[in-house]
């Protein structure tokens, strides 16, 4: 089992991205993001015509294309575009923290502890105003997690396959407990429906608000914590030889991503494999160096929730399927070749 989940705590051996490799991959990931941002604002039901959709922006009418436009599927896209660079984010610090190449917010339970707060802020003590119920995402983000880093502790460092193995099993859990309450009360827990599937369709702008400043927060504390992370993936020992101070890294990095995986949650539900998929992406463009993977990040992440939102409309049409079915779909066929490879990318 242990041959399943690769380690990285020897020297980082990826190759370093030259200058010129990390700016026009740069340029690319903006184009196809913006190029996105577009995509899911034209298409869905009907197709709009870019026309309409610059006039709906700046010269609004009461026409019903624009209409549909201003009130949910600019609404839609926004929220993909602020979650995503929530999950990628998410994704890139607990790999960098774990140093375990196959970790993300899903596979680790964070999302399961977050959904089950929500669940019973929710469904049992009735808070609608996400305003309540974001800080029980927060809080159960954050519980599992600790309980995940502890349970993966070794006089050595940490065990991947440990916290691997935790994670899911906490997951279980806790997934096996929530569906308990939905279905002790099915009435109360019907609105949570899409929610739990991992929905970005139909959510105001009004709920990512109240998290965005958390979600400003979490960004600042990973920039701050990423030059001590790349510090961290040789070794604590000779992390410390140089001067990083890793209870305060790690620190930043479990508040960092407590904030933007709860959060993320609170908006739209348990949405994984976003947060596996995007770092590996980054690391293969510029190598192990923490702060250009969290930039890419920021760019790569929202673009695939968008690209994957956007199939979701298509595959069972006039119906949908949620993005977070549709990044399962994506994300257990990479999950699956990650863990076949001899040597997955170094952190």
């Amino acid at each position: 089992m242990t041959a399943l989940v690769p380690r990285s705590t020897g020297p980082v051996t990826a190759t370093v991205a030259g200058p010129r490799r990390r700016a026009v991959g740069l340029i690319v990931a903006v184009g196809v993001l913006l190029a996105l941002l577009v995509l899911s604002v034209m298409i869905g039901s009907t197709t709009i015509s870019p026309s309409t959709v610059w006039d709906a922006l700046f010269h609004p009418s009461v026409d019903i294309d624009q209409f549909a436009i201003r009130d949910y599927r600019l609404p839609r896209t926004m929220i993909g575009l602020v979650v995503g660079i929530a999950l990628g984010m998410s994704g890139a610090l607990i790999q960098a923290l774990t140093r375990n190449p196959l970790a993300d917010p899903g596979i680790l339970g964070v999302h399961a502890g977050a959904s089950f707060a929500v669940t019973v802020a929710v469904g049992v003590l009735g808070i609608r105003d996400i305003r309540g119920f974001m800080w029980f995402a927060f809080v159960g983000a954050l519980i599992v997690t600790l309980m995940v880093l502890a349970l993966g502790s070794t006089r050595r460092g940490q065990a991947p396959v440990v916290m691997v193995l935790a994670g899911i099993s906490i997951g279980a859990v806790l997934g096996g407990a929530r569906e308990a309450l939905q279905l002790s009360d099915p009435d109360a827990f019907d609105a949570m429906r899409s929610w739990n599937a991992g929905s970005i369709a139909g959510r105001a702008l009004d709920l990512v608000w109240p998290i965005l400043p958390f979600f400003v927060i979490a960004l600042v504390l990973a920039f701050i914590a990423s030059a001590s992370l790349n510090a961290m993936a040789l070794g604590d020992e000779l992390a410390v030889a140089q001067g990083v101070r890793l209870v305060r890294t790690r620190l930043l990095a479990i508040l960092a991503v407590t904030l933007l995986a709860g959060g993320a949650t609170a908006i739209v539900g348990p949405i994984g494999f976003v947060g596996l998929m995007v770092p590996h992406v980054a690391r293969w463009i510029v190598g192990p160096h923490q702060r250009w993977i969290f930039v890419y990040s920021v760019l790569i992440a929202p673009s695939l929730l968008l690209a994957s939102d956007i199939l979701g409309r298509f595959v069972i049409s006039p119906g949908e399927l949620p993005v977070g079915i549709v990044t399962a779909f994506v994300g257990a066929p990479v999950l699956i070749a990650l863990v076949r490879r001899q040597k997955a990318s170094a952190l």
